[in-house]
């Protein structure tokens, strides 16, 4: 099992306050919340490399484009676990203000962790040279395609994580994502809000601030 290693500014950022000093009454339910959170989660991951051609994964323009020059890739996914989604639901019941604590804290979790997936992956690696990890829902990439994402990496047996009718992802602190892989140096491509088909929805622009995407 990995060790999850929480960003407090990331938690902080999540609940739209990145750059403000939490006083002493938030920091102590920042310390209780990360206190739970690491007692509940089950960090879990799988990763499989894949022949891009033959895989079935490329429908849209988006994820054609972010993974220009791959002919390799590499298929992701990670969770918290299934303890998590139910202290966040018990707390939505009891005390809604660690609810949004928890929630935001367990987002930054879960983005930890997928960051050390990725990690993990480029020391397979060293020799190439990976893209940014690309997600189901992001651009015109469908959503749809959990469940395929899901299949190939056999999770629902392995780990317990499946996606429901809806294609959410079951438990909800979960991630699946593609990452290209290339002998050659890739061309930077475009990330954040003017690519974005969130963009005019998102809490954090909303906020006045980003997602760092």
């Amino acid at each position: 099992m990995v060790e999850i290693k929480i960003n407090r500014e990331e938690a902080l950022r999540y609940l739209g306050g990145s750059g403000l000093e939490p006083d002493e009454k938030m920091l102590s339910l920042l310390d209780s919340c990360e206190k739970e959170l690491l007692g509940a989660a089950s960090p879990m991951f799988l990763y499989k490399r894949i022949d891009i051609n033959e895989s079935g994964l490329i429908l849209g323009e988006d994820v054609g484009n972010h993974l220009e020059g791959c002919k390799l890739a590499y298929v992701m996914c990670a969770t918290l676990g299934s303890a998590v989604d139910k202290i966040i639901r018990a707390a939505q019941v009891s005390d809604m203000a660690r609810a949004v604590v928890l929630d935001s804290t367990a987002s930054a979790a879960i983005e930890s962790l997928c960051d050390e997936v990725e990690a993990q992956i480029s020391r397979e690696n060293e020799c190439s040279f990976l893209t940014w990890r690309f997600s189901p829902g992001y651009g015109d990439y469908p959503l749809s395609l959990q469940e395929k994402f899901l299949a190939l990496l056999d999770a629902p047996r392995k780990i317990g994580l499946c996606s429901s009718d809806s294609f959410l992802l079951t438990p909800a602190k979960s991630v699946t994502a593609i990452l290209g892989v290339s002998e050659k140096p890739l061309e930077k491509k475009r990330r954040g809000c003017a690519v974005c088909a969130l963009s005019k929805t998102c809490k954090f622009r909303k906020a006045g601030t980003r997602c760092e995407f």
